[in-house]
């Protein structure tokens, strides 16, 4: 089984930056469908983007669309989250995990495993 660790969240003020990575485990990881996830105090978590296993296919939520951008490096084994212009909103723990499976509509995280343990986000105003 794969093991993920989080890692490149912080402090950053509205319109700044962040780039979050997440280093996996094991000799396979090009095998897999991976994904990042949020959550933000009190709330569920969500779905923020998606990556296929070459990298050359992407998928994100509404919200993030055009100031975040997913990418993974296979020889690095490694994924990454860019996410510009940030707003208060976006502040949570920032979770990547496998996709273990691909649902018909909403993408849940029921589908996915290994999660990692998280990296905090935290966007002030």
């Amino acid at each position: 089984q794969v093991q993920l660790v989080e890692s490149g969240g912080g402090l950053v003020q509205a319109g700044g930056s962040l780039r979050l990575s997440c280093a996996a485990s094991g000799r396979t990881f090009s095998s897999y469908n991976m994904g990042w996830f949020r959550q933000a105090p009190g709330k569920e978590r969500e779905f923020v983007a998606t990556i296929n296993r070459s990298g050359d296919s992407t998928y994100y939520r509404d919200s993030v669309k055009g100031r975040f951008t997913i990418s993974r490096d296979n020889a690095k084994n490694t994924v990454h989250l860019q996410m510009n212009n940030l707003k208060p909103e976006d502040t949570a723990v920032y979770y990547c995990a496998v996709r273990e499976r691909i649902s018909i509509g909403t993408i849940r995280p029921a589908d996915f495993g290994s999660w990692g343990q998280g990296t905090q986000v935290v966007v002030s105003s």
